[in-house]
């Protein structure tokens, strides 16, 4: 992508406005294009220059944020990050926005803290980068850049690498550990939704606010086979049963016996995320080894390409989404060239995958 990544800001708030448009102007890689007042100002100032990204809020005067979302994919498809508040009730809108066509969700950015505010512009900012690099079915995906990234803490802030002194005995259950970031809300619906009643358990890290991970899994139980629910900590992991972590806190694999549980808990950012798709790699390649299979999907960035490293190294399973398939081909890109996969497939796939996943 050449040149800064222009942004359009639509909110009815002038406090939200200018919050944003200084976080994302801290970053040398954006730019923003202009901030509106509601949908029929943002579509004037969209008449004059098409920015590369538009974070739209949900509740608005005149044109609700949705309902200006639907125009957008219908009639000039940009990618679109909303943008609400943390009120849960808002939570099932959020779904319906994404399966809509918006790319990301973010909350309004926290300013109680010094810490709240810095991970708020971490989060923004890698949001709307990822956004940039999104593929809406209208040609070729921008090839994104090598770009200078701030320090990065690595899953030796959660746990220990695991150790390859022992080998971990086998069961006969095998346990699907998941990672996804940018698009895959809907690519992970279109893989559970073809998963039978009695499939292996699953355990997903999909990067999301907090609160909405819930109504994310809420939303996908009523509509597939198997049971889709927010993490809790102590949650077995059981055949048919996928457990999704909640926003804003990391998920780790545990063992007791020959049964899978994992742990929920808080901690820092890790690849700059929480939860961290390493975390719960990591976790798995420690206390799964080869009765675990990875699955690492459409994503920016690089969160979950050296935890899915450990877990092959630990005798696990390790496949990729395809970049044809992939919303945004960071994730699944990083972890390929890391050597870190067995095996590269398209969406479609995947479901079949874990189907035939079987101790190693």
């Amino acid at each position: 992508m050449s040149g800064k990544i222009r942004v359009l800001i639509v909110d009815d708030s002038a406090v939200v406005r200018q919050t944003l448009t200084d976080i994302l102007e801290s970053d040398p890689e954006i730019e923003v294009l202009g901030a509106a007042s509601d949908p029929f100002v943002a579509a004037k100032r969209i008449q004059q220059e098409v920015p590369d990204v538009i974070t739209l809020d949900v509740e608005m005067p005149r044109m609700d944020g949705i309902t200006f979302l639907r125009k957008i994919m219908a009639q000039r498809p940009i990618p679109v990050v909303m943008c609400s508040s943390l009120v849960e009730a808002r939570s099932e809108t959020l779904m319906q926005a994404l399966e809509a066509g918006a790319v990301d969700i973010l909350l309004k950015p926290k300013l109680d803290t010094r810490q709240g505010l810095l991970e708020s512009r971490i989060r923004i900012c890698d949001t709307i980068k990822g956004a940039a690099r999104a593929r809406l079915n209208r040609g070729p995906r921008p090839r994104a850049e090598p770009r200078a990234v701030e320090k990065k803490l690595t899953a030796d802030a959660m746990l220990p690498p695991p150790s390859t002194r022992h080998a971990m005995a086998r069961t006969t259950e095998s346990v699907i550990c998941i990672g996804a970031s940018t698009g895959g809300t809907e690519a992970l619906r279109e893989v559970l939704e073809a998963l039978p009643a009695d499939c292996p358990g699953i355990v997903v890290v999909q990067h999301m606010p907090e609160r909405f991970t819930a109504a994310f899994a809420h939303r996908l139980n009523g509509i597939c086979a198997v049971e889709v629910k927010e993490a809790a900590d102590g949650d077995s992991v059981l055949r048919g049963r996928v457990l999704i972590a909640p926003g804003a806190r990391h998920m780790l694999l545990r063992r007791s016996g020959a049964r899978y549980h994992v742990e929920v808990k808080d901690g820092p950012l890790v690849s700059r995320h929480r939860p961290s798709v390493d975390v719960l790699f990591r976790s798995a390649a420690q206390y799964a080894g080869g009765n675990a299979t990875g699955i690492i999907m459409t994503g920016m960035g690089d969160d979950g390409a050296r935890g899915l490293l450990e877990m092959r190294k630990a005798g696990a399973h390790t496949v990729a989404q395809d970049e044809a398939t992939s919303v945004v081909f960071g994730m699944p890109k990083e972890a390929i060239a890391l050597g870190a996969v067995e095996k590269v497939l398209p969406l479609e796939s995947l479901a079949a995958e874990i189907l035939r996943a079987r101790p190693h």
